[in-house]
């Protein structure tokens, strides 16, 4: 055989070999990528939601753990002691324990006095030389009242007078006009379902039990009309309140819903607005139903708004602080800023993500916000000082300066 022909056969199989390395090494990264793709997706779908523990901070409890055998492993590994009562009874402006003041936090609840004497025959026969009565021996126990049912029959008192003339004694105005619902029973409906999650038809079956029978019907009357008549009026207070706050958090999440005037299940959404966490005042939290994301919803809610807005990346929040009549400006939120790196560890897994730019910015990012919250309880100038000091630095460094691109 020629040797030229040799080598050109020679120079086409090295050509094919290098083809076929770097297809290879193509389809390897392929493979990579949609292997952290599905482990993403898996875990979006599957896995714990919270972010916590992504760093070594502890090992997360199991599916068994959470659900099944709660009190099991809320005990593992720990030894129980019982609260002293003043732990458990807080008084209405303390919740911590104050030493050597258990009585005075005990002021404002109710006191039962539970006597265990002996009878005089008893007396007599222990001691029939004559005894004298020493200091009681007194401890305390938390008794439970289940929650008692009362029917309030009220009589208004007519009179009329010798001109023709009425009048009627003086009585509270109804909640709801031709109802048996009060303020104290849709209260505690209000309370049942939206603070203990718990459905109007269990909340029926219940008092069912009780022998009072409210159907769910009746109570989603009263749940709607107390809303649009009363509470509507807190909302409209507490909205102003959030609007005079310098600082407001925003934030939409989805929902599925099924009858909302259209054929069929929608995606609509729920706009949350609440007051910074160094407000001076009490935390004001608002919850919006909105059919779309769009940015009409939260130009209308913060149109008097003048102050900075904490909120995710979401492109509407930005476009509302481009327009030429708003007055807020827009900061970042380190919290959905740590989102997609904790995603990208909790794919991966701990050990395999270590070293990778992910996991490094989580870690600072934590550093960041345990930084921050040590500095919680300064007063504003100082706090605004030491964040110059301290925390700035901290998001200055890399990885977080390679993330941003400088």
């Amino acid at each position: 055989m020629d040797k030229n022909v040799l080598v050109d056969m020679y120079i086409s199989l090295q050509e094919q070999i290098a083809a076929q390395t770097e297809e290879t090494k193509a389809l390897r990264l392929q493979i990579e990528k949609l292997t952290e793709q599905i482990a993403l997706m898996n875990s979006r779908a599957f896995s714990r939601k919270t972010e916590k523990k992504l760093t070594g901070e502890g090992e997360q409890l199991s599916f068994l753990d959470d659900v099944l055998n709660e009190a099991e492993a809320t005990c593992r590994g720990q030894t129980m002691i019982e609260p002293e009562m003043d732990q458990v009874v807080v008084s209405e402006h303390t919740r911590r324990k104050r030493r050597g003041k258990r009585e005075e936090d005990l002021s404002g609840y109710p006191v039962v006095i539970v006597e265990h004497a002996l009878s005089e025959d008893e007396l007599q026969e222990k001691f029939p030389e004559g005894y004298s009565r020493l200091p009681d021996e007194v401890y305390k126990k938390l008794e439970i009242i289940p929650e008692t049912f009362e029917v309030h029959e009220h009589h208004i008192a007519v009179y009329k007078g010798k001109n023709g003339v009425i009048a009627k004694g003086e009585h509270p105005k109804e909640m709801l006009n031709n109802s048996i619902a009060t303020p104290s029973l849709v209260a505690a409906i209000i309370n049942a379902k939206y603070t203990n999650a718990l459905p109007l038809y269990r909340q029926e079956q219940e008092y069912a039990r009780k022998d009072v029978n409210i159907s769910r019907q009746t109570m989603s009357n009263w749940v709607i009309r107390t809303a649009e008549r009363h509470l509507s009026l807190v909302y409209d207070k507490l909205k102003c309140e959030i609007q005079k706050s310098h600082v407001i958090h925003a934030d939409e999440t989805p929902v599925m819903v099924t009858k909302d005037g259209r054929e069929g299940m929608h995606k609509n959404y729920m706009w949350v607005y609440r007051t910074g966490n160094m407000c001076k005042a009490k935390p004001a939290i608002l919850y919006e139903y909105q059919k779309t994301r769009k940015a009409d919803a939260p130009r209308a809610f913060l149109k008097d708004f003048d102050g900075k807005l904490i909120c995710d990346g979401y492109s509407a929040y930005h476009a509302l602080e481009n327009e030429a009549d708003t007055k807020f400006q827009v900061a970042g939120c380190w919290v959905h800023a740590r989102r997609p790196f904790a995603q990208i560890v909790k794919s991966l897994g701990e050990e395999k993500a270590a070293g990778t730019v992910a996991y490094e910015a989580l870690v600072q990012i934590q550093n960041i916000c345990h930084t921050d919250k040590l500095l919680k309880k300064l007063p504003p100038s100082k706090r605004k000082e030491q964040r110059r000091k301290l925390v700035k630095p901290l998001v200055e460094l890399a990885p977080l300066a390679v993330v941003k691109g400088e």
